[in-house]
């Protein structure tokens, strides 16, 4: 008994080393977008009603290019793991390189379709007018957004959390004061906002680059355009892609719904929507270390331990699912008038919060297993595990909008679907199909 509580204390120390600060990064992450919201909250309820479509907008495009952080931290990771850093840093600026690309892209389509897409969703013409005012600033800086997901890919591939928990937390800070100035000091309203993370995000982008830059120099890593390299980089990313798809569809579809309830439905699911991304973020952080030690421990070879920490980290799952779960079942109910001083919206957040409370132990379950299959490079399952648990989920969001039945019951059929990812991702672990080995996946 004291040998097994000394290797699970060891197994807890590396586990926490790299989880507690990127549960700490991760946390002010999120932070910028509830900034907004309670800053945007308080101009009125069409801005923060337009501002939940611009930041479903925006989290589809990011989350569709979360592979670049996703799929660096695994192959930085994996090669770290079989002894070669200049192959691993090598990766890093290759990634790098694809976001900027894809970044530039991304700013000139989305600027010419923007009125379409914000149409999309059926606003009122101020929500719309509130959204394409946000949008057009914010899209600018997806070039940033994108470097610095690729950048902190990076350096948790190579098992530093710290640095990215810094660069983070001095953007939050820097965008919490850009958009007090901005919105009210300055007066620009919702593009105020945007302008402000805007800057914070392009700050915070080029410290990251300059750090992995300065690191591939000391390895002797060559820089600059490396066709072949940022392709591999690319085709590692393609089912990561398809895996984040499907869950942005579901959250686009669980907006779509919402905004058909009208303002109040769309302003207060905003909300509830912001808490659920720190939420989400926060039970990530053990996710993202699993990543880097998963991917470094099969990198070397060592599937037993690689099965160890998989176990142990889907129990530090369970139980930040639950006390994350209490906090906002307890607290929660007292927060809603921190994003809006419109009584009718506050009662009806504190309503779904109750909803989001019982989803966090699942999630929990999820977002480890998630990270774990990532770090082993099983991209292809979580995509076609992410489409069967979409296909589950769209039936129960239907429902609920011809039923009208509300938006506690969509955040409640939306746990149908976090239920769903939990079965596939369980079944997976249980096999030996997800377990590969050596520096590179082929």
């Amino acid at each position: 008994m004291p040998g097994e509580n000394r290797r699970f204390g060891a197994l807890d120390r590396e586990i926490f080393a790299l989880a507690l600060p990127t549960f700490a990064t991760l946390v002010t992450e999120p932070l910028l977008l509830i900034a907004d919201s309670a800053f945007i909250g308080h101009l009125g309820t069409d801005q923060l009603a337009g501002l939940g479509i611009a930041a479903n907008l925006i989290g589809i495009v990011v989350g569709l290019c979360i592979f670049l952080a996703y799929g660096t931290t695994s192959t930085v990771a994996r090669r770290l793991g079989a002894g070669d850093r200049r192959a691993a840093l090598s990766g890093g600026i290759d990634g790098l390189v694809l976001a900027v690309l894809i970044g530039v892209g991304l700013v000139v389509v989305l600027q010419l379709l923007l009125p379409t897409i914000v149409g999309a969703y059926g606003p009122s013409a101020p929500v719309r007018e509130a959204a394409l005012a946000y949008l057009r600033v914010a899209v600018c800086g997806l070039p940033s957004v994108l470097v610095l997901l690729a950048g902190t890919g990076v350096l948790r591939g190579l098992q530093d959390t710290t640095t990215p928990l810094k660069v983070a937390v001095a953007t939050n800070l820097a965008n919490i004061a850009l958009n007090a100035t901005l919105v009210y000091g300055v007066g620009l309203g919702i593009r105020g906002s945007a302008i402000g993370t805007l800057i914070a995000q392009t700050g915070a982008a080029a410290v990251i680059a300059v750090i992995v830059i300065r690191g591939a120099r000391r390895s002797d890593v060559p820089l600059g355009f490396h066709p072949r390299g940022v392709l591999a980089a690319a085709r590692t990313g393609v089912w990561l892609i398809a895996r984040t798809a499907t869950l942005q569809a579901a959250i686009t579809l669980t907006t779509v719904v919402a905004a058909a309830g009208g303002t109040v439905v769309l302003a207060a699911h905003q909300v509830v929507n912001s808490i659920w991304v720190l939420l989400a973020f926060a039970l990530d952080a053990i996710a993202i270390a699993g990543q880097a030690i998963i991917g470094r421990l099969l990198g070397a070879g060592d599937v037993a331990l690689g099965r160890a920490m998989t176990t142990r980290m889907i129990g530090w799952g369970v139980v930040c699912g639950v006390g994350f779960g209490l906090v906002v079942a307890i607290g929660g109910q007292f927060v809603a008038a921190v994003f809006t001083p419109d009584p009718e919206v506050q009662r009806l957040v504190g309503r779904v919060l109750v909803a989001v409370a019982v989803l966090t132990p699942i999630s929990g379950i999820v977002y480890v297993l998630d990270g774990v299959l990532i770090g082993a490079g099983d991209g292809r399952y979580l995509a076609l595990a992410g489409l069967l648990s979409l296909l589950a989920y769209i039936p129960l969001a239907l429902t609920v909008r011809w039923l009208d039945a509300g938006l506690v019951w969509l955040w409640v059929a939306y746990g149908g679907f976090m239920l769903a990812r939990m079965l596939t991702l369980v079944l997976r672990a249980r096999s030996d199909a997800w377990i590969r080995t050596g520096a590179d996946l082929t």
